[in-house]
């Protein structure tokens, strides 16, 4: 796709880790669990849990409240995938109040 970059990485997060809330600008988002078992909660919906092997989807915009491990003994690992605009950051952390 003209203009588009697609993008993939691992996340690994340690037992008891969350992400800061977060934005992915204009990306598309897929994320696919690996291992392990996480909480995510998007824009105003409710947190919903993700075992090793499901999947969720973020659209443009959307805003990543929760990102975290649900065990504080065991890690997650993700497959994250990104369409975005070439050359356009694709984590954007909310600004500290």
């Amino acid at each position: 796709m003209k203009d588009k970059t697609f993008t993939s990485a691992i996340v690994a997060f340690p037992p008891g880790a969350s992400a800061l809330p977060h934005r992915h600008g204009r990306a598309f988002v897929y994320a696919y669990v690996l291992e392990g078992t996480v909480h995510s909660k998007l824009n105003d919906k409710p947190v919903t849990t993700y075992h090793q092997g499901e999947n969720w989807v973020e659209q443009p915009g959307a805003h990543h409240v929760l990102t975290e491990t649900a065990s504080r003994t065991k890690p997650a690992k993700l497959l994250v995938v990104f369409v975005s605009d070439t050359e356009a950051k694709l984590k954007v952390e909310d600004p500290k109040s």
